[in-house]
């Protein structure tokens, strides 16, 4: 364990009228500062998670961040981005920095705004976390990607359509208790099973209620070494954060069982000296419901072909043996790309300090978290522990 988080902030993910990029970064960035009980002085790198893609006419956003504070004049900012895993790929190059020795406090901030831009533009932008050569012409955009992907489950293991309904239920259930949700509102397993009206399909056996929203958010987490996290209010360690990168056809491997996910955990429970049984809780990718289905498997929890258990019998409740998204996870939280990872890793630090409200795990202990960026092309699991 070399770094820790000592601080966040977190504003509620939605549709943010009147709001902007640059006041949603300043904002998190001066409010995860304040948290952490630092100040703009003590920072010594800064990482901005902005995935952009066309969302934003401003695509030179690292420096926005020391507009929060002239005291951040500078100081180095980068901005990273990888696909919808570009919050926790700037978590990482956090880690890095500090695990190089190359600072002692850095500051990750993540944010996006979506809602802004036409409907059909946003399918556009989204869409280039596809293959294009491949996946370019696919209707109804990304979800039409993993409309195929759902498909393609279905047609190997059946039907799963309560199992996905199932999942959705779940997370809107989680989402009422969660105030940075853009959706607090329990849906209920009949709606989520039911084409209807205000749950159409919208790609293949994907219904609306299968696909996360579209957002606006940002979130900020504060990383210290060990020994200055230490002498904080707070301090949440990495047991194991790691990365892989998987090929981005879709052509180039059996996309049912994201192999680069499960390589990721593998490498993430190795590094940490731990089961997945272990855990007290995950916060997984689910930008679509057939996404967390997968991942189930992909992580250890059933055999493949099997994820429908896990959610069917309860495993994966709130009160269950290992709870999925007890924040509402991307489904009911939204899912700004840029802010998604990072917003996953400061939920994580405030269920580990007991901080989370209505959302807590009781004596929550050790919490795992996966970021994907692609169809599970970027792969980023993290493993948290409570040392202060």
């Amino acid at each position: 364990m070399t770094v820790c988080i000592v601080g966040w902030a977190h504003l509620p993910f939605g549709r943010r009228e009147g709001d902007t990029l640059e006041g949603m970064i300043t904002k998190v960035a001066a409010d995860a500062i304040e948290h952490a009980g630092i100040g703009p002085d003590d920072v010594d790198e800064i990482v901005l998670g902005h995935f952009n893609a066309g969302f934003s006419a401003q695509d030179f956003t690292a420096s926005l961040v020391l507009q929060a504070d002239d005291r951040l004049r500078f100081k180095p900012a980068t901005r990273v981005e990888n696909a919808c895993a570009t919050g926790s790929a700037a978590v990482r190059q956090g880690i890095r920095a500090l695990d190089a020795h190359a600072a002692r406090i850095v500051l990750v901030v993540g944010a996006e705004q979506m809602t802004t831009t036409p409907g059909p533009e946003i399918g556009r932008n989204l869409l280039k976390a596809s293959y294009l050569p491949e996946d370019g012409d696919t209707p109804a955009g990304f979800a039409g990607v993993f409309g195929k992907i759902a498909q393609a489950y279905f047609q190997r293991h059946g039907d799963q359509s309560d199992a996905l309904a199932a999942i959705a239920a779940k997370n809107h259930r989680n989402g009422v208790e969660n105030p940075y949700a853009q959706m607090r509102k329990d849906l209920g397993y009949d709606f989520c099973r039911q084409e209807s009206e205000k749950n159409p399909f919208v790609a293949g056996p994907l219904k609306r209620t299968d696909c996360s929203l579209v957002s606006d958010g940002a979130a900020a987490i504060v990383l210290a070494d060990v020994d200055t996290a230490l002498s904080m209010k707070r301090a949440v360690a990495f047991r194991a954060n790691e990365h892989v990168q998987d090929f981005l056809p879709m052509s180039k491997r059996d996309i049912l069982l994201f192999e680069g996910c499960e390589e990721a955990w593998a490498r993430a429970l190795k590094k940490a000296g731990v089961t997945l049984g272990d855990l007290s809780f995950v916060e997984t990718h689910d930008c679509f419901t057939i996404a967390e289905l997968i991942e189930y498997e992909a992580m250890g929890l059933t055999p493949r072909g099997q994820g429908a258990s896990a959610v069917l019998d309860g495993t994966t409740a709130k009160g269950g043996r290992l709870p999925v998204n007890p924040s509402g996870g991307l489904k009911a939280k939204g899912h700004p790309i840029g802010a998604t990872g990072v917003s996953m890793h400061a939920l994580t630090a405030m269920q580990l300090m007991g901080e989370a409200g209505g959302m807590q795990i009781e004596g929550a202990r050790l919490g795992g978290i996966f970021n994907m960026g692609g169809a599970a092309v970027a792969n980023y699991v993290s493993i948290l522990e409570r040392i202060r």
